[in-house]
């Protein structure tokens, strides 16, 4: 079959600049303000930094390139795409897995992501009420402790958070995911930038950015390695199917290898950004920068709620991480919409309310594991917890090993030639070496560390 042949029933991209800002809404989520700088902090400042840098081109960008070709060379959902081009290789039928398991790790993400993203909108209203005015350690713990105990507050903002994000994937690839990633991404740039700018005048500017910058190699260790490949790797949103669909949007003229660099830069960029914007603000107060998860939703409001205009910076800083959530959630849910359409020919409005309703019910579980479901558990781990492990420590790297094969050894060099168009035959040769032997490694080794395993 003939590569400008295949186009995507479901559109595809007006321009590089909606892939780019697409792609990067979706591997900037909760995590990216502020488990990046909490990490890059207690691993060694900049030593972390580079470290990380480095996976990024070695690790990161490559696999970017692997699965955005794998999109655009299929142009269907990942189920579909994977089946193509396993017949079009004729290669064995078990490489569609790679599909299927992209597919189904989007929706058990989004499931619980919902709910965390949920927590952001009901931290808004928090924030824009004063709740965090003169707010205490225990306040705020005690705060959080009600928000999340309450099952009927955690569904209904679980809801709220899934119904606007199948109103934009049910309007579209260009009217629905373009649209709102044109509005929503400059928009979270703007608020980072306005926070960073009030964490200039905390007079603990200079102590963030020492924080965050300056190289401390006693505290970075073998540990410390693996996190930053395994951060490389997450952050970018890889192996679940995500940037693989948008992929297979992305016009033929435009350069694989140029937009996953700019993915990765800008995906970097707002990690340091926001890192620049806490932690002046947390050093401010006199709180503890490695709080981890609690520095969100029990850390922080103590800090807004003792600033100046801590309700306006407060609110504004909710609203930031709900904009990186929702850039997150339209893509997390992308892949099982489209296979919905192709599967059983709905319309993409029915396809994303059957999609979001699956979500929903699992959500659920997530939403009960911090009230009436949290001492059930499995294994020791409640429900919550278990999608997570299943999900991150093997699903996600298990497929992007997946993928990286498949680009490397699998498919022919013509192909993936063809469909990368670089114009450096020395650069080709580079990318096959990383995503034939240096990806799949280096993932394997990440995926042997979060089992415990290494």
């Amino acid at each position: 079959m003939i590569t400008h042949d295949r186009q995507s029933i479901h559109g595809q991209w007006s321009s590089r600049l909606t892939f780019v800002m697409a792609a990067t809404g979706a591997a900037v989520g909760l995590g990216n303000i502020w488990k990046f700088p909490y990490l890059t902090g207690i691993h060694g400042g900049s030593a972390f930094v580079l470290v990380y840098m480095l996976c990024v081109v070695f690790l990161g960008i490559p696999m970017m390139m692997a699965e955005v070709m794998l999109g655009r060379r299929g142009r269907q959902t990942p189920i579909n795409t994977m089946r193509t081009l396993v017949e079009e290789t004729k290669a064995g039928q078990g490489w569609q897995l790679i599909g299927w398991s992209g597919t189904l790790a989007g929706i058990l993400i989004l499931s619980y992501y919902s709910v965390i993203g949920g927590w952001t909108i009901g931290y808004i209203v928090h924030a824009a009420v004063g709740d965090f005015s003169g707010l205490s350690g225990d306040g705020a713990s005690s705060l959080f402790g009600d928000f999340v105990g309450s099952p009927l507050i955690q569904v209904g903002w679980h809801t709220a958070f899934l119904i606007f994000t199948m109103a934009i994937v049910a309007r579209g690839v260009q009217n629905g995911l373009e649209k709102a990633v044109t509005y929503l991404m400059p928009a979270l740039l703007v608020l980072l930038l306005m926070l960073v700018g009030y964490a200039m005048t905390t007079g603990y500017f200079m102590k963030g950015l020492a924080f965050l910058f300056t190289p401390d190699f006693t505290h970075f260790s073998s540990t410390s390695m693996l996190t930053a490949m395994g951060q490389a790797f997450f952050s970018m949103s890889l192996g679940m199917g995500a940037i693989m669909v948008y992929g297979s949007y992305l016009p033929k003229n435009v350069s694989i290898a140029g937009t996953s660099v700019a993915v990765a830069l800008a995906d970097t960029m707002v990690a340091l950004i926001a890192g620049m914007a806490i932690f002046p603000i947390v050093f401010a107060n006199a709180l503890t920068p490695g709080a981890g998860p609690s520095l969100i939703f029990e850390t922080l409001p103590v800090a807004f709620g003792h600033m100046a205009g801590g309700t306006f910076f407060g609110t504004l800083f909710f609203v930031l991480l709900l904009i990186a959530a929702w850039t997150s959630s339209i893509s997390l849910i992308e892949p099982a919409v489209t296979m919905m359409i192709e599967k059983f020919n709905m319309t993409r409005r029915t396809a994303a309310v059957w999609t979001g309703l699956v979500a929903w019910l699992l959500g659920l579980g997530t939403a009960f594991s911090f009230n009436v479901w949290a001492d059930v558990t499995m294994w020791g781990l409640t429900f919550f917890e278990q999608i997570d492990f299943l999900t991150s420590n093997l699903m996600l790297p298990i497929g992007a090993i997946g993928m990286a094969i498949f680009a490397g050894w699998v498919m022919s060099k013509s192909i993936s030639r063809e469909e990368l168009a670089m114009k450096s035959p020395v650069n080709y040769f580079i990318w096959h070496a990383l995503i034939r032997v240096v990806a799949p490694i280096a993932v394997s080794i990440v995926l042997l560390h979060a089992v415990g395993l290494f």
